[in-house]
């Protein structure tokens, strides 16, 4: 018998694995992993704040992406524990709604926030006299403002036209948190508009900033042959190639997920790469963003200095 999302008042969440040993591993693997995301990027965050060195656009911006990974990992894995560790595998329609809403959110925000630190690079690289002057401080907070209100703003689109669907026999979500591809294969019937819907904040939200981020670095790789010297090329490039790993691993993985039709959604295989860009790659980001960075290490040699100073 069929039922609408107005009868649905919770969903049961898979997780990974039903074997209560493989659980356990699970539960210690994913709390070591939340442990460290939530350490790594508060310090990096910490370390931002308190040293002046760090006082530039391209740390401001880093700053703010380390801030949106520690919210964007506790959208997911402490729910992930739970569930791990109970055998109520269950989140209420409201708190899928909210899951949901949240996760679409910060994940349109980051895809933004992506975007601008492509263009902060290419200000830095095509003219570091003026860098300073066109990176502005009120720039840089517009730019961050934008890009959580652009991120938030098509949340609501997405999670208003997910919500309205009938869902209809099972409740069971076949994943560990309430993404596109696992309520679309509950929904009684997906029409072309929901769809379009889909297209368009593909579009909007990860088309559109790819191709900003695309031209960024076509304009950088023309400023850097512009630059005579071999080490001047190679100072250069080292200054954005971190944001070229971290740009490559988080959108391949969500053009991956959400570039396909609804019908071709494979479940098993998408919940490995959702367990990358919502849960990995927040921990990996301060490590791609600090691990060469000198300006870094210093500022946390001299944070564990002053640290044991005060001791």
């Amino acid at each position: 018998m069929e039922r609408s999302n107005h009868t649905v008042t919770e969903f049961i969440l898979v997780g990974f694995t039903t074997d209560p040993v493989m659980q356990l591993v699970l539960f210690v693997v994913f709390l070591g992993v939340y442990s460290l995301t939530v350490v790594a990027n508060a310090t990096l965050i910490v370390l931002i704040c308190n040293d002046s060195r760090l006082h530039t656009p391209m740390y401001f911006f880093i700053g703010n992406l380390s801030f949106l990974d520690i919210w964007y990992s506790s959208v997911y894995t402490p729910k992930i524990l739970m569930t791990c560790i109970s055998e109520d595998k269950s989140i209420s329609f409201a708190g899928c709604v909210c899951q949901f809403f949240f996760s679409a959110g910060l994940a349109y925000s980051e895809c933004y926030l992506l975007a601008a630190m492509a263009y902060d690079r290419y200000a830095a690289i095509s003219n570091p006299l003026l860098y300073a002057q066109t990176m502005s401080s009120r720039l840089c907070i517009c730019l961050v403002l934008y890009s959580y209100t652009g991120g938030f703003v098509n949340a609501i689109i997405l999670t208003s036209n997910t919500f309205t669907l009938d869902f209809c026999g099972d409740n069971v979500i076949d994943d560990f948190f309430c993404d596109v591809p696992p309520l679309v294969k509950l929904a009684c019937d997906v029409k072309e508009s929901y769809q379009a819907v889909l297209y368009f904040l593909l579009a909007s939200n990860v088309i559109t900033p790819t191709a900003l981020i695309l031209a960024s670095y076509m304009f950088i790789i023309a400023a850097i042959l512009r630059i005579r010297s071999t080490q001047g090329r190679r100072k250069a490039f080292s200054t954005c190639s971190s944001h070229l790993v971290s740009v490559t691993l988080y959108y391949g993985s969500i053009l991956y997920i959400y570039s396909r039709p609804s019908s071709s959604y494979s479940l098993e295989r998408d919940k490995m790469v959702s367990t990358f860009y919502t849960v990995l790659f927040p921990m990996l980001n301060p490590m791609i963003y600090s691990l060469r960075n000198k300006d870094v290490k210093e500022a946390l040699k001299k944070l564990i200095w002053l640290t044991q100073s005060d001791v």
